[in-house]
């Protein structure tokens, strides 16, 4: 896993993400490189009901953890959702949809490559 201070809310994303059987993890550095946010987490779910699921129990964590509402784009369809948490963006894809439009390629940096944290 990327270093992410305990409590933070990229650590807590990781970890929800884990905890929900995300496949594919990725975390992509932004701070310093784009004012839209601090991290971009890219993740992939097997089915569209999984995506879903793991959207919604992610922006559910986040508002229980005390990081305020969370904006949801894609559902229902979830082939590919945003889940728009401040300092931290969630991309969840269903794994097609993932390698087409190859966010990591896009978004990786010559310095600062993209920290994958394992598969499920």
């Amino acid at each position: 896993m990327p270093e992410a201070d305990p409590g933070s809310l990229h650590a807590l994303v990781l970890e929800q993400l884990e905890e929900d059987q995300a496949q594919d993890v990725v975390s992509v550095p932004l701070e310093g490189k784009s004012s839209i946010a601090d991290h971009m987490v890219i993740a992939s779910g097997r089915s569209t009901r999984q995506v879903a699921s793991i959207a919604q129990k992610l922006a559910e964590k986040i508002k229980q953890a005390g990081f305020g509402p969370v904006r949801l784009e894609g559902l229902p369809a979830a082939d590919w959702v945003l889940v728009d948490a401040g300092d931290v963006v969630i991309h969840l894809f269903r794994p097609e949809v993932r390698s087409f439009y190859n966010l990591e390629r896009m978004w990786s940096f010559g310095d600062a490559p993209a920290a994958a944290i394992g598969t499920a």
